[in-house]
């Protein structure tokens, strides 16, 4: 019976393979490195899909907005031709032939003359007296040019100052008096700005914006007028 258990014994396993000898096969894990392989390709194919469909899309888009800009343009230059001509409403509405700039807007939206737009339709409910109207227009225009920003916030404090809204005023004739000051245009933001200071009683601050212009701006035509407003509320207040 010894004999026979020891016999038994030679012929179990070797206890020492075990499942780490298993995937130590050089054939188990060359099948591991494909798999891994295959599924990171995948991956790739799909994040690289993902670039091209978005890159077509924004050329797409991008041309897209260059034929809309170039058809805006061409229906602008009959809306412009009416404002200077005075012809408002057509300017406003069209002529029927041609779009007005409230249609402008409306049809092309995302285009530099769509903004543009705004600021022409914000000047002409200014004229008619739309004041609320002009107001909603030319905060929605917004420009690096030199004249027609700082412009645009002054005739928001011309609204503002319509609807008796001196604080408002206040806070639009202050931003064009601040943007990109020079000698031609910010002398008569700064006489605006005066004003609404002195329309909201707040004369110390129309005295010293007045010494403002009367001092940066010696040559302006509102030179005089400025040194004139400076001393009658300095007479009033004490000063």
């Amino acid at each position: 019976m010894a004999k026979s258990t020891k016999t038994i014994k030679a012929q179990q396993p070797n206890s020492t393979t075990t499942s780490e000898t298993i995937y130590d096969s050089p054939d188990l894990l060359s099948l591991k490195l494909q798999e891994t392989s295959r599924k990171y390709r995948k991956v790739f194919f799909i994040v690289l899909g993902v670039i091209a469909v978005v890159a077509l899309a924004y050329i797409g888009f991008n041309y897209y907005l260059e034929q809309q800009e170039k058809e805006a343009q061409e229906e602008m230059f009959a809306a412009q031709y009416y404002i200077e001509a005075d012809s408002l409403k057509k300017a406003l509405n069209g002529d029927g032939n041609r779009l007005g700039f409230k249609q402008i807007i409306q049809d092309y939206p995302w285009t530099k003359a769509a903004n543009l737009a705004r600021f022409y339709v914000g000047v002409i409910y200014l004229k008619e007296g739309k004041f609320e109207e002009a107001i909603e227009n030319l905060r929605k225009f917004s420009s690096n040019d030199l004249l027609l920003q700082g412009r645009a916030y002054a005739l928001l404090g011309d609204a503002h100052m319509e609807l008796k809204k001196y604080n408002e005023a206040i806070k639009y004739y202050k931003k064009a008096a601040d943007y990109k000051p020079n000698k031609y245009h910010t002398p008569i933001y700064l006489m605006k700005l005066a004003l609404s200071y002195e329309q909201a009683k707040k004369y110390e601050a129309a005295i010293l914006t007045y010494e403002k212009l009367i001092k940066n701006y010696p040559n302006s035509s509102d030179y005089v007028n400025a040194k004139k407003y400076k001393a009658y509320l300095e007479q009033i207040t004490g000063k």
